[in-house]
Formats: structure tokens, C-alpha cells, sequence
């Protein structure tokens, strides 16, 4: 997809300019880790130009096998102290190039991790990922257009005080249920609406934010696109967000599940096929109230069949698997239906923007890897025609027949590591570098000793 016409997207020529005229000085080159946080380098605008905007930086490679507190982990075949660290090429997608209006005179362009001998792509890395199953995609002789809606909540806390009382005890943006709530959104507005104007002004197109079915708690959705767009904008959202907040002394979450008598937040996933600029979901097969072609019923049947082996790229944490409750806005069953918030699956308008969604990935996943889960799952669908379910009418929280989805972190690795599909859609060393990931972070929680066992067992046991 085109972005160059979009107000706040760079060429080299403009951001050459904008140097000579001192509007830019720096240039952040970033990506994502497995976990979705944005990691890089900020350039000087000048030594950008002179050479790295055609060939890059490096980085180290454990970058893609550190924890989250940055630790280097035993166990990769990626990298690891035996083979002593070495480094990654970034090599920048110049069709990112980008204001970052949030950050003073700053650009900022998104890059592809490249092997540094090879220079071919680092499998492992996210965005390689999705690269693959676009690939698989056009080969079949798809576009694939998406979008993303993704939720948060707001504390009146800075980070650093938020971290300094341990994250408990915070005070929330609003102080009842906002959702659609205009009153209660107009009091976040300092923050979401600086949001929604850097974003619109960094090439980031935004359609709305409206309050959720949480006290403080809020989304904002960019304008769909092509797969790899959309995956490149939700991950400068996210960062725009939180450093946007950083900046206004406030804090926002992207936990799935915050607080356990509150709901969690969600990043429903909308996917089309297209071809030749045309949407191929509608067509004249009925399916329940749904026009749609072969092609939508297949892809549906395939999304809907390989959650369960695919699961850990929408829920990548022990937190995530909390959100899945009953009459909690998300998922517990594996269903399909028409315009129906119960079901995993809620498929959604008619003719030219019929479209998927899927309610099962937390705001905590990574969108690369996500949309690339639901892709492989989808195209395996296409590839071997499949026919869907039925379509389900009523309350699927109450469908006790309906397989559920994986219930714990633990459980979706195991499906993951095991499945045949994965490996064979993904690759055996994508597969591998993931369950090893997952099985850290399982680890790391079992391990710990919780302020709920505190709480539960100082004095009774």
C-alpha cells in the first residue's frame, strides 16, 4: 500500500530538506521484540543521509532472546553466549519514513532485521514473520487488508509513580463505566485527543476513540490497510501512546487484564482477501444472513480451526488467559456468528466491507505476530477449501458444547509446539524460538511469589 500521499510520511528528498531547514535532526530506526516493545536507535539526521538510510545500523542479536527485564536467556539456538552475541543488520523500510511529531524534530522509520553474512531476513524476527505469510498470500494470489482495534486504560499516575507504589493503588482516568460515555471521554481527551492529532500527523490515519466498558479505559482505531501497514502502524500507536503519556505525567496500560474485577482489554483483529483492489469476501454463497464467497467461508474455517494451535500469538502472556471470563466482552468458546459480541468469531458488514473479526487477541499481543497467526491460519483454510461451521445464534458464553479456547499460557504451548500445522506454516525455527519464549515467561511466572499468596496465606495458612 501506497503512504506516501498521507500527511507526515517522508521521502528521502523531504527529509533531507526538513534537515537542511532544521526541522529534523534525529532519526529513530526501530523494531519490535518478541514481545512487541519497540527497540532501536536514534541516528543523527545527517549520518542518516550520508549513508545508513541505504544500509542501516546493527544491533545486538539477543535482542530477539532477552526477557523482559532485558536478561539474557539460555536455551536459544538464535543467539546465545557460545556463539558470543553478535549482531543483526536493521535495515530500514524507507516506505515507513515518518514525522514523529510526539518527539521533538524527530523521523522515524521501522525496520527488517537482516542476517549480517546473508542479509537475508531473520525468520524469527516478528516482522519477517508476517513478511512470510503476505508472501504465502500474494502467491495465491491475495491482498490482505486489516485493521486493528486496540484498548486501554488510563491512570492519573506517572509511570515512575506507578512503578514506585508497585502498581497498586493507582488512580484511574474516570471513576465509572465510560463505554461510549462522551462526558467522561471529554475529561481524557488531554490525552487522547493529543494522541489521535500526532498520529493523524505522523502518517497514521485515525478513525476514533471512544470510552469502554472499564473505569478509565479507552480505544483508539487507525484506519485499516494493507496487513503490513496496519501491523507498523499499531506498533507506533502503542509507542506514541505510551510516550505521549510519559510526557502529560500520566500512565496507560496494555495489559489484557489489568484488575480482576475489571474488564480487560481487547485488540479485535478485522482481515478481507482482496485481488486487484477489489474485496473477494462477498459473493452469492449463504451462509446464515451472509452473502459471502467460497473464499470468506474457507478463510473463516481455517482462522477458526487453528486458534487453538496458534493461540500463544494472541495471548503471549500468563496475564492474557485471565481476560477469557464469561460475560466479560471476551471470548471463551470457538464460534462464528453474524454481528454477535459473544462469539470468538464476529463477522461484519456486507458487500465490499464484509470482513472477519476475531475478539480473541488481548491489547497486549503483538500485532505482527497476531495478524501473521491469523493469516497462516486463514490461507491453510483457502489452500484446502475448507467449508465453515455453522454459523452460531445466541449467547456462546452459554454454549457448553463449543470447544473452549487454550486456558493458560502453559496450555496454548504445548498446542503450539506440538502442531504439525504451525510448524509447517511458520517454520521449525520460528516454532522452536517461540515455544522456548513462551516457556521462559511461564517459567518466570511460576517462580514468582505473588502479592495474591501474600494476601491469601501470611496469616491463615
Amino acid at each position: 500500500m501506497s503512504t506516501g500521499n498521507l500527511r507526515g510520511m517522508l521521502t528521502i528528498d523531504q527529509l533531507r530538506r526538513e534537515v537542511k531547514q532544521g526541522q529534523i535532526d534525529t532519526v529513530l530506526l526501530s523494531f519490535t521484540d518478541p514481545y512487541g516493545r519497540q527497540m532501536g536507535k536514534r541516528l543523527d539526521a545527517g549520518y542518516f543521509l550520508d549513508g545508513a538510510a541505504g544500509h542501516g545500523t546493527h544491533c545486538c542479536d539477543y535482542l530477539l532472546t532477552v526477557d523482559m527485564e532485558m536478561e539474557p536467556v539460555a536455551g536459544y539456538r538464535l543467539a546465545n553466549w557460545a556463539r558470543g552475541y553478535g549482531d543483526f543488520h536493521m535495515a530500514p523500510d524507507l516506505s515507513t519514513l515518518r514525522r514523529a511529531t510526539w518527539l521533538e524534530k524527530t523521523a522515524l522509520v521501522i525496520c527488517d532485521l537482516l542476517d549480517v553474512r546473508s542479509h537475508a531476513l531473520v525468520a524469527q524476527a516478528p516482522r519477517s514473520i508476517l513478511r512470510r505469510q503476505i508472501e504465502r498470500a500474494a502467491a495465491l494470489g491475495y491482498q490482505v487488508m486489516a485493521g486493528s482495534e486496540v484498548e486501554y486504560f488510563i491512570f492519573q499516575n506517572s509511570y515512575r509513580q506507578a512503578a514506585a507504589a508497585g502498581y497498586a493503588g493507582l488512580e484511574p482516568a474516570g471513576w465509572y463505566l465510560e463505554d461510549y460515555h462522551i462526558l467522561q471521554g471529554t475529561r481524557e481527551e488531554p490525552l487522547n485527543g493529543a494522541v489521535r492529532r500526532h498520529l493523524a500527523a505522523s502518517g497514521i490515519p485515525v478513525e476514533c476513540s471512544k470510552g469502554e466498558w472499564g473505569v478509565g479505559q479507552h480505544e483508539l482505531n487507525v484506519r485499516y490497510a494493507d496487513v503490513l501497514t496496519m501491523a507498523d502502524r499499531h506498533a507506533i500507536f502503542k509507542q506514541c501512546f505510551k510516550e505521549v503519556a510519559d510526557q502529560q505525567g500520566v500512565s496507560v496500560t496494555f495489559m489484557a487484564k489489568f484488575d480482576t474485577a475489571r474488564a480487560g482489554s481487547s485488540c479485535h483483529l478485522h482481515c478481507s482477501l482482496w485481488q486487484d483492489g477489489q474485496s473477494v469476501m462477498a459473493g452469492p454463497k449463504q451462509l446464515g444472513p451472509v452473502r459471502a464467497s467460497d473464499v470468506f467461508g474457507s478463510f473463516l474455517a481455517g482462522w477458526i480451526e487453528h486458534v487453538p494451535e496458534v493461540m500463544v500469538f494472541y495471548a503471549p502472556t500468563v496475564n492474557s488467559y485471565k481476560r477469557y471470563r464469561s460475560g466479560s466482552w471476551a471470548p471463551t468458546r470457538l464460534a462464528w456468528s453474524h454481528d454477535n459480541r459473544t462469539a470468538s468469531f464476529r463477522v461484519v458488514g456486507e458487500g465490499p466491507s464484509l470482513r472477519i473479526e476475531c475478539r480473541i487477541p488481548g491489547a497486549d499481543c503483538n500485532p505482527y505476530l497476531a495478524f501473521a497467526a491469523a493469516l497462516a491460519s486463514g490461507l491453510d483454510g483457502v489452500a484446502r477449501k475448507l467449508d465453515p461451521p455453522p454459523i452460531f445464534q445466541g449467547d456462546v458464553y452459554a454454549a457448553d458444547a463449543l470447544p473452549t479456547v487454550p486456558a493458560t499460557l502453559r496450555h496454548a504451548t504445548d498446542q503450539f509446539e506440538a502442531s504439525p500445522f504451525a510448524r509447517a506454516a511458520l517454520g521449525e525455527e520460528v516454532v522452536e524460538h517461540y515455544a522456548h519464549f513462551y516457556r521462559v515467561e511461564q517459567q518466570a511466572y511460576d517462580q514468582a511469589v505473588t502479592d495474591w499468596e501474600r494476601r491469601r496465606y501470611f496469616e491463615q495458612i
